[in-house]
C-alpha cells in the first residue's frame, strides 16, 4: 500500500504540563496562520473539533478515525493530510491512542484573506490551461498523502511556527505560499483524473489517455500533440499544474497498474513487468521499490497475506 511523505515528529508534551489526555492543545500564533499541536494519550471516540478558519491538518504519529462531511470515518495515519473548512465540526476517534502509544498531529489554521490573495496571485501570474480553468482551493479533494514538497513545506512552518525566529512572519508567509501551491497542484491532479473532467482541459484528456494506454509505451511528444501544444509549452503546464512531469506521472500510474496485476492475477513478475511496457526487469524492479519501497515480490507476498486475513 503506498503512504506519504512522514512529517517530522514534535516531541510529545510532559504530561504534567498537560491539561487534558485527549487532544490536549500546543499552540503557536502568527499574524496570518496559528499552528496547533494536538496530543492524545488515552482511546477516546467521537471527539468533537472546529476551527473557524480553513485549517490543514497532518499527523505525525499514531492513529486515528476522521468522521467529516457526514461521510463514513477513516482511518487517519501518518503521511497524510486532510483539509477542513471553517466551521465545519470534524469528530475523530482515537482506538489505540495510550500513554506508550500516543496521537499527534497538528492543525495549521489559516486566514483566509491570505489564501486568496495567494490565489489571486496565481491566477493572475500563472494562468492554467483550458477554458474557464482557474487555481482554487478544493473542498472535495479533502484526504491524501504526503507528496515530498508538501510535507517539506509542513515540517518548514511546523520549524518556524514553534521557533523564535525575529523574522518568523515574513517566513511563514513565504512558505504559506509553497504550502497552498503543493496542495492545490495535489487536488488539481486527483480532479483532472476523474473520468467526468471537462474535455475542455487539454490536460485531462492527456492523463484520460495515458490511464486507457497505460501498457503501452508512451511518448511526451504524442502527448503534446494530443493536447495540442508545443513539446515545452505541454512539459511547462503538466509540471505547473500538477508538481510532476509527464514522464513521472506515466510511471506512477504504471507501477499503480502493476500493483493491480500482482494483486489480482497470476501473471509472473516478469509478465506484468512486459505487459506494462517495461524493457528491463532490473529496472521495473528498482522504479518498483522506489516508489512503493518494497519489491514486486514483496507486494506480491504482502497482498496474498492481506486476501488470507
Amino acid at each position: 500500500m503506498s503512504t506519504g511523505y512522514k512529517l517530522n515528529q514534535i516531541a510529545i508534551s510532559e504530561e504534567k504540563s498537560m491539561k487534558t489526555l485527549v487532544e490536549n492543545r500546543r499552540a503557536f500564533t502568527l499574524e496570518n496562520c496559528e499552528l496547533n499541536v494536538f496530543e492524545t494519550l488515552q482511546a477516546s471516540a467521537l471527539v468533537p473539533l472546529t476551527f473557524s478558519d480553513f485549517v490543514v491538518t497532518s499527523m505525525l504519529r499514531g492513529k486515528k478515525v476522521m468522521h467529516l462531511f457526514d461521510q463514513p470515518g477513516f482511518d487517519y495515519l501518518p503521511g497524510e493530510t486532510v483539509l477542513v473548512p471553517a466551521n465545519v465540526t470534524m469528530k475523530i476517534d482515537f482506538p489505540e491512542a495510550s500513554e506508550n502509544n500516543p496521537t499527534q498531529c497538528i492543525a495549521l489554521a489559516l486566514d483566509h484573506v491570505k489564501i486568496q490573495s495567494i490565489v489571486d496571485r496565481l491566477n493572475e501570474q500563472y494562468p492554467l490551461s483550458g477554458k474557464d480553468q482557474h487555481w482554487a482551493l478544493s473542498h472535495n479533494e479533502y484526504h491524501f498523502l504526503n507528496n515530498l514538497d508538501m510535507a517539506q513545506s509542513l515540517n518548514k512552518l511546523i520549524r518556524i511556527c514553534s521557533g523564535n525566529s525575529l523574522g518568523k512572519d515574513i517566513l511563514a508567509d513565504l512558505t504559506l505560499q509553497e504550502l497552498v501551491v503543493h496542495i492545490i497542484q495535489t487536488q488539481n491532479l486527483s480532479l483532472a483524473s476523474d473520468p467526468n473532467a471537462g474535455q475542455d482541459n487539454p490536460l485531462s484528456y492527456v492523463i484520460s489517455y495515458i490511464r486507457t494506454n497505460i501498457s503501452e509505451k508512451i511518448q511526451v511528444d504524442d502527448l503534446s500533440e494530443k493536447a495540442c501544444m508545443s513539446r515545452t509549452s505541454f512539459y511547462r503546464a503538466f509540471k505547473r499544474e500538477f508538481n510532476l512531469s509527464p514522464l513521472d506521472f506515466i510511471l506512477k500510474e504504471k507501477i499503480k497498474k502493476a500493483k493491480q496485476l500482482l494483486s489480482e492475477s497470476k501473471s509472473s513478475i516478469s509478465d506484468v513487468c512486459y505487459q506494462l511496457g517495461f524493457s528491463d526487469l532490473n529496472y521495473f524492479g528498482r522504479q518498483f521499490k522506489k516508489l512503493e519501497g518494497i519489491s514486486p515480490s514483496q507486494y506480491r507476498a504482502m497482498s496474498a497475506s492481506a486476501h488470507l486475513l
